[in-house]
């Protein structure tokens, strides 16, 4: 029984690694009114949420209202008005987000060009059902790199040491340190006047002798 519920265990734990996150948010960009609806069914097809905008501009004004708090952003490289190289130069610049290049064009220095510039994948399309299945490990590299961050952040704060907390700690080790050496005085002082009060008692006790 006891090998049993081991290997059983073991499984679900499988289970649970190769299982995709549901319900990944990822906001995609296309201008191509076709090439949008089959982007979004290949994102539904996975169990993400994905919303779709046509051009650059309403993309990014949904990201910074923040109504939705996406997780991952696919955007076309050709547009109009505004490209989707601005867009991830925007996403970088306004907010830690993993964007996900696409395009027609795979050209190498136009895929170089994105990936300079943060885009953290690069698609050529037509996409395939593959290209999108494991997109949320950008997004898990995220998180663990927020999460790397907080705890460098946290550990500086703990071992900083405040100007006016150091300071007192010198004033009490100063006060301590002059009670000591008084102390030290006062007893200094009350042997010596110890010994004189002896001497000069015998001294008296030697003439009254006479």
């Amino acid at each position: 029984m006891g090998a049993m519920g081991e290997d059983q265990r073991e499984r679900m734990e499988d289970a649970t690694v190769d299982k995709f996150p549901e319900g990944l948010r990822v906001l995609a960009v296309d201008d191509d009114c076709v090439c949008l609806n089959v982007l979004e069914a290949l994102l539904r097809r996975y169990i993400y949420h994905p919303t779709m905008a046509m051009d650059a501009k309403t993309a990014l004004k949904m990201l910074r209202t923040g109504k939705v708090k996406f997780d991952l952003v696919i955007t076309d490289v050709r547009m109009p008005y505004m490209d989707g190289f601005k867009l991830l130069e925007l996403t970088g610049l306004e907010m830690d987000m993993p964007v996900i290049m696409l395009s027609v064009d795979c050209d190498k220095k136009v895929v170089l060009k994105g990936i300079n510039h943060g885009a953290c994948d690069y698609l050529v399309k037509p996409v395939y059902t593959n290209d999108l299945k494991n997109i949320w490990q950008h997004d898990k590299s995220r998180r663990r790199s927020q999460a790397i961050s907080h705890m460098g952040r946290d550990n500086a704060v703990d071992e900083r040491v405040h100007p006016g907390t150091l300071a007192m700690s010198k004033d009490s080790k100063n006060k301590r340190n002059n009670e000591y050496h008084s102390n030290k005085n006062t007893e200094s002082t009350h042997s010596s006047t110890t010994q004189k009060s002896q001497g000069w008692h015998g001294q008296l006790s030697f003439i009254t002798s006479f």
